[in-house]
């Protein structure tokens, strides 16, 4: 085909086209629905229930049909009000309609549902934003309370906004690049068997495509991923349930982590059908704030991207094009244009570049820093309403640089390593806001308590490098990572019918100790085996057997174990309240050495995780150095150190969850001085 030259007339009617098509973003209201749009993707959210409940993209319904609280989305719930959860948007709900420009030129439309809480006077906010020329809607999430009456009205147990569609074009869950799966058939689902809480067994439909290529297990914690690396995950559809083949993904992209709790190794849900934001949540262990008078948090921004690219496209190619945008600086100039909008928002005006330079230990791997709520514990940063968190890999010379962090604040630094015991705190870390980049500056030696004489495990956080973590199961073709699966498959007394017998310098930490220290095993929640055992001391008691020379001991008075833990299940499971009718809501956890008991660690109720039972190998990090006498060591002679935790130790549990309590080893050291 050939084409003439360009009049002028037909210029310009080519030129009104292109405008028209940059001119599309419309944000529109009806007397049901607000509407924000755009060339591509059309955003509807209800009046009278505050959710989207309409969204395409390219002309593809990406909901489905609507059924009850499934084919909408995404939204916004809670657990946050005196009876437990909520949905707001039909209590006593309004609504705002904003269209503009913003410093690119790019134009904009945006909608906001509040709803307060008639009983509390509590208030929940989605916002919801779209620009011309992207497919995606950005979100923040805002809860007040003010009420001097009520001062304390509880913890903010969940917080969370949904996509949560209802079709049958979806037919793939993806975590990370590493852990995804085919979404269950709709035969497996009606064949499933509740194992344990959120937990089923598939193994009736044993053609099913996710029981055949993943496991015979499907529960939504195996798709949880901790936050340090994460930045993208959703659902693909692959073509065979669309019109012309083409292929589409619905993605949550984690763009800012600042305003999220518990550091970068907080896990959590993902995807399970659903695409979850999951905001707060205590479900392998870390603290939520508590929601008192004056509590004001808006969380995000946050973005759902959704894309569409010609069939057979694979969802890889899909999330990578979802994961380019997993920055902190895109959208900065948008987010400046709209915070007026957008209570509590820091703009670029508030923030800085901050830098770090570090003198490393030795054989530091993986290093990391994390600035977070000054004077506590990283992992405990749910305490100030205003607080953020943010955190950056740092390079072999010991440098590290993190972009728009909120100035005018102290901060708690944190610096841990791979293969480094113990880390490195400094509080009162200011980060300033002048128009210099400042640099911090630290010297990191790792603790010591004198000579080595062993260690188990490598310190990194997490029980993942003993037998079934990180450990592939070959036994399916998509090959997950042990830990994931229901964790009863994983028989304890098969694996190890002697119990755990660890010689240091012999035995094999991957087969060898296993990654979950249990007080009971089997019983509740164990479909595989619902009686249980306790064996004769053989599961709550492991044995560490270890050489020590003469040498080694000549002239020492003190040594010092050390006991690291990725995660902790106390009587009171994940929920950081004590019962006092529970009596391991603190949970006494005794080490022996050569036959004497040294002084117990009790740890505390707060410190408890739900953590391998909800396919987890990082949880609530906790620690304890046991000191006694170097006497107790003898030269040329087996040397025996005990780990006990109580016998038949459980608690109540009244949902389908196991009653035991357990411990998960992040790493053991043995030094003297």
């Amino acid at each position: 085909m050939a084409f003439g030259k360009l009049t002028k007339a037909s210029f310009l009617v080519l030129s009104c086209a292109l405008r028209c098509v940059s001119a599309l973003l419309n944000a529109t209201e009806t007397s049901t629905s607000l509407v924000i749009a755009n060339d591509r993707l059309y955003a509807a959210v209800e009046k009278a229930s505050g959710v989207v409940v309409t969204l395409t993209l390219d002309g593809q319904n990406l909901l489905g049909t609507r059924s009850g609280m499934t084919g909408i989305g995404p939204y916004l719930d809670c657990y946050c009000i005196p009876s437990g959860a909520w949905t707001p948007g039909t209590t006593n709900v309004s609504y705002a309609l904003w269209s503009g420009t913003d410093a690119t030129g790019t134009k904009w439309g945006g909608i906001k549902m509040s709803d307060r809480y008639t009983p509390t006077g509590q208030v929940l906010e989605q916002y919801w934003f779209l620009r011309e020329g992207e497919t995606g809607l950005h979100t923040f999430s805002r809860v007040a309370y003010y009420n001097k009456t009520t001062p304390f009205l509880r913890n903010l147990q969940e917080f969370r906004t949904l996509f949560r569609p209802n079709s049958k074009i979806w037919t793939h869950l993806v975590t990370n690049e590493k852990q995804y799966a085919p979404l269950p058939g709709a035969e497996a689902v009606s064949k499933e068997v509740v194992v344990q809480d959120a937990t089923w067994y598939l193994g009736n439909t044993p053609d099913d495509a996710y029981v055949q290529q993943e496991a015979s297990y499907f529960t939504k914690y195996t798709f949880s991923d901790t936050w340090r690396d994460h930045d993208v995950h959703g659902i693909y559809a692959d073509g065979t349930q669309t019109p012309d083949n083409s292929v589409f993904g619905a993605w949550k992209v984690m763009n800012s982590k600042e305003t999220y709790n518990g550091g970068p190794t907080h896990s959590d849900l993902t995807v399970d059908g659903i695409v979850y934001d999951y905001i707060v949540s205590n479900h392998h262990g870390d603290g939520t704030p508590n929601i008192t008078d004056g509590f004001d948090r808006t969380y995000g921004p946050s973005y759902y991207h959704f894309n569409h690219f010609p069939a057979g496209t694979d969802m890889m190619k899909l999330r990578a094009d979802a994961a380019q945008y997993a920055n902190v600086n895109w959208n900065a100039a948008f987010y400046d244009s709209i915070a007026p909008h957008v209570p509590n928002y820091i703009p670029s005006s508030g923030r800085t570049t901050w830098k770090l330079h570090v003198d490393l230990p030795d054989n530091a791997k993986n290093p990391i820093v994390v600035l977070s709520e000054n004077g506590r514990d990283y992992q405990d940063n749910v305490f100030d309403p205003k607080g953020r968190q943010y955190w950056a890999d740092i390079s072999a010379s010991g440098d590290a640089t993190i972009e728009r962090v909120v100035a005018g604040t102290a901060y708690r630094m944190t610096i841990y390593a791979d293969g480094i015991f113990g880390q490195y705190v400094e509080d009162d870390v200011q980060v300033v806001l002048d128009g210099e980049v400042h640099t911090t500056h630290a010297r990191w030696r790792e603790e010591s308590a004198g000579v080595e004489i062993f260690r188990i495990g490598t310190p990194d956080k997490s029980s993942g490098e003993y037998r079934h973590g990180y450990e592939p199961d070959e036994t399916h073709p998509l090959h997950p990572e042990q830990y994931r699966i229901y964790w009863p498959v994983y028989d304890f007394p098969t694996d190890f019918p002697n119990g755990v017998n660890f010689k240091v310098g012999e035995s094999d930490v991957s087969r060898d100790m296993n990654y979950v220290h249990w007080s009971v095993f089997g019983g509740q929640a164990n479909s595989l085996r619902p009686t249980p055992y306790y064996g004769n001391g053989d599961v709550n008691n492991w044995t560490i057997t270890f050489d020590v020379t003469q040498d080694q001991l000549q002239s020492k008075r003190q040594a010092t174990f050390t006991v690291q833990l990725a995660g902790a299940k106390t009587a009171a499971g994940n929920t950081d309240v004590y019962n006092a009718s529970e009596p391991y809501s603190n949970l006494p956890y005794t080490v022996n050495v050569n036959g004497k008991d040294l002084a117990p660690w009790v740890i505390p109720y707060y410190h408890s995780s739900s953590c391998a039972v909800r396919s987890a190998v990082i949880c609530y990090n906790v620690a304890n150095k046991f000191t006694f006498d170097a006497k107790l060591l003898k030269a040329g002679e087996e040397n025996k150190i005990v780990l006990s935790l109580p016998y038949n130790a459980t608690d109540y549990e009244s949902a389908v969850l196991p009653t035991t309590v357990y411990v998960q080893y992040d790493a053991l050291r043995l030094e003297i001085q």
